[in-house]
């Protein structure tokens, strides 16, 4: 019974994500008002722990899997994970009415599952299907809200008052709809999930290289760079795979 309490339904959770856009859309007062960073101290305190944990925990885990892992296999993880990620893109993109990116996307998902082995090859990029990447905190910027204060979450990292509510959303998303979670043990989870974490983090390697060469104050450089980029990604004015260049491009 507890469980059937807690567990959302698809259909409310997307009843509970259109109510929320109606009433942040048609209340001024609601919408945040600046971008600025009213919360610095706090959240360079919190940039602080994710670095040492980076630094002594997740970076070091990375480079061994990298180190230990052929790049044929890290590439189907990766595959593997991004496939996945289709399902959230194919929900917010029908939220956003953007039906094109809905359709690119849902082909994506049935033909890298089925072709591609459950996603471990991305035969849809071979076919020329592009590859999008939309979230709940993208759609709530594409019905005019604006991103708010930057916030710093400890261990997720760079977030904002939009996109940290609008995260929990895609996480509800997957927790519902994903196999994922719908069909495996607790235990099995929390392996794929550990999973993922090292093999994104294994894909930031080279990011992060640069920072550490390039950044005057890496703090700095991080919330300018991911500011940046989620604006480009609300307005669809670049792709997310562009992440390292926005980097690169930033001046102090």
């Amino acid at each position: 019974m507890l469980q059937g309490m807690h567990k959302f339904s698809l259909f409310n959770l997307f009843l509970s994500a259109l109510v929320l856009i109606v009433l942040l859309t048609t209340n001024p007062s609601t919408s945040f008002a600046s971008d600025d960073d009213p919360l610095e101290p706090m959240n360079r305190v919190i940039f602080g722990f994710n670095e040492i944990v980076d630094d002594n925990i997740l970076e070091p885990v990375a480079e061994g899997y990298r180190y230990i892992t052929p790049d044929p296999v890290e590439d189907s993880v990766t595959n593997f994970f991004n496939n996945l990620g289709e399902i959230n893109t194919i929900v917010n993109s029908a939220l956003q009415m953007k039906f094109d990116k809905t359709i690119s996307s849902s082909s994506r998902l049935v033909i890298n599952t089925t072709v591609g082995v459950f996603g471990l090859f991305d035969v849809a990029s071979s076919l020329g299907i592009e590859r999008h990447r939309e979230d709940f905190g993208q759609t709530l910027g594409h019905y005019g809200i604006s991103p708010g204060p930057y916030l710093v979450l400890p261990f997720f990292g760079p977030s904002s008052f939009r996109d940290a509510p609008g995260f929990y959303v895609d996480v509800m998303i997957e927790k519902d709809i994903s196999p994922i979670h719908t069909e495996l043990h607790h235990e099995e989870r929390q392996v794929i999930q550990a999973t993922n974490v090292i093999d994104t983090r294994a894909n930031l390697l080279k990011a992060t290289k640069i920072l550490d060469t390039a950044a005057k104050d890496k703090y700095i450089f991080l919330r300018e760079s991911y500011l940046q980029r989620r604006a480009k990604m609300v307005t669809d004015g670049r792709d997310v795979q562009d992440f390292e260049i926005d980097v690169l491009e930033i001046n102090y």
